[in-house]
């Protein structure tokens, strides 16, 4: 098979961006025989290590064990993006839910200079999906952002590309991994204080946890569906949010002896022309496929024209389907280039 080299830069380099580099390492064969695929990673930016840019290439390993360091030379995203060659901009940096920038613009630079815009960001879908739709058309290149919801499980691509012409009608979901851990050590006897602090442990719950409990982690990702899947922009602040923070430990373990527990439950529905959405806790009972996913697990179930009942479940995942997630946008935007 043929092959062709891409430059890829990564703006951000946290858990996802290392994971990301791991597993590109690890498929570097499979990328190459089955993808024709080759690649180096021209650029790496994070708010410690700065712009660093080497158009022949950065040391993976080097990278990982963090002995990489930038030298004078770019300031500004737009000029990094210029000095890596790059082809491909992976943006992983944090979530700003009110705006969605400075990810937009991160990635509006990249279309602009000719480069595929790959993000597991979920901000530049909320509220910028139409216009960066459109700059990628208008430039030949592909916006992507499969990690953005359920990490790498396949969910936007899942209707552009296997299920065309199906029109989503509504779903149910659970996108909140950390309040459904919570819920889980609630029910087993912990207080929610515990459950949280057990939850940071793992890795699974940030620092400031707020976002997560209030609902806002879950509101985020159900704009996000909507604005893409059901064709209709939403924004955050649309969706009628309730979270668990007052949820008491008792009620919770309450709920789960009656079999009927408690899950933070994500809907969309079309109603008369609009799309209602909301994020609340519910008591879900026993014959309900949400009521049985617990841990750090994921699911959601889509109604539509054609499917009355599409379920999707993930089971406690991790960065490395994540940096997956990242990986097959990586192979579907080249792939397209390359027909």
């Amino acid at each position: 098979m043929n092959t062709t080299t891409y430059n890829l830069a990564l703006l951000g380099f946290g858990n996802v961006g290392r994971a990301f580099v791991s597993l590109m390492e690890r498929k570097r064969q499979d990328l190459r025989d089955q993808h024709g695929i080759e690649w180096r990673l021209t650029g790496v930016a994070t708010r410690r290590m700065g712009w660093i840019a080497a158009p022949d290439g950065l040391d993976p390993a080097a990278l990982l064990r963090g002995e990489t360091r930038a030298a004078a030379g770019p300031h500004n995203v737009r000029d990094w993006l210029r000095a890596a060659h790059a082809n491909v901009l992976f943006e992983i940096t944090s979530l700003n839910r009110e705006t969605g920038q400075p990810a937009i613009d991160h990635l509006k630079a990249a279309l602009e200079l000719g480069a595929h815009a790959i993000t597991a960001n979920k901000g530049p879908v909320v509220h910028g999906y139409e216009e960066l739709s459109a700059l990628a058309q208008k430039c030949g290149r592909r916006f992507l952002f499969e990690s953005a919801v359920m990490d790498g499980v396949p969910i936007f691509c899942l209707f552009r590309d296997t299920l065309p012409a199906v029109e989503v009608h509504g779903f149910r979901a659970l996108l909140n991994s950390t309040t459904n851990l919570i819920l889980q050590q609630m029910e087993e006897g912990s207080t929610l204080n515990r459950a949280i602090a057990k939850a940071q442990e793992m890795g699974v719950a940030e620092t400031d946890p707020t976002d997560d409990l209030e609902g806002w982690d879950s509101a985020v990702k159900i704009a996000a569906l909507v604005t893409v899947l059901m064709r209709e922009p939403l924004k955050p602040q649309e969706v009628e949010r309730q979270g668990i923070e007052d949820l008491h430990p008792l009620a919770v373990q309450a709920a789960r002896r009656a079999g009927h527990p408690y899950k933070l439950v994500c809907e969309a529905r079309r109603e008369n022309g609009r799309v209602q959405a909301s994020v609340r806790p519910q008591q879900l009972p026993l014959n309900d496929p949400l009521a049985w996913v617990n841990g750090t697990s994921s699911a959601i179930c889509f109604e539509t024209d054609i499917f009355p009942g599409l379920a999707i479940t993930e089971q406690n995942p991790g960065v490395t389907e994540t940096a997956y997630g990242l990986l097959a946008d990586l192979v579907r935007a080249v792939g397209a280039q390359k027909q």
